[in-house]
C-alpha cells in the first residue's frame, strides 16, 4: 500500500481488483472485509455501499 494515500481510496482499489478477479463476488462480503482491512469508519463503510450501487447503475 502506498504510504499516506487515503484507506478509502486503499479500499475502492482493493474491491476493484477483487471484482476484476470475481465479477461475481459477494459486495456484503467486499465491504465487510474492506472495512476492517483498511480500519474505515461506519461513514466511509456507507460510502463504499453507495459507490457500489453508483457504480452498478452506471453499467
Amino acid at each position: 500500500m502506498p504510504v499516506g494515500e487515503a484507506p478509502i481510496k486503499q479500499a475502492i482499489q482493493w474491491i476493484d481488483e477483487q471484482l476484476r478477479e470475481n465479477p461475481k463476488a459477494d459486495r456484503t462480503r467486499l465491504v465487510d472485509e474492506a472495512s476492517r482491512r483498511f480500519d474505515l469508519t461506519p461513514l466511509d463503510a456507507d460510502f463504499l455501499w453507495r459507490f457500489l450501487a453508483d457504480r452498478g447503475k452506471a453499467t
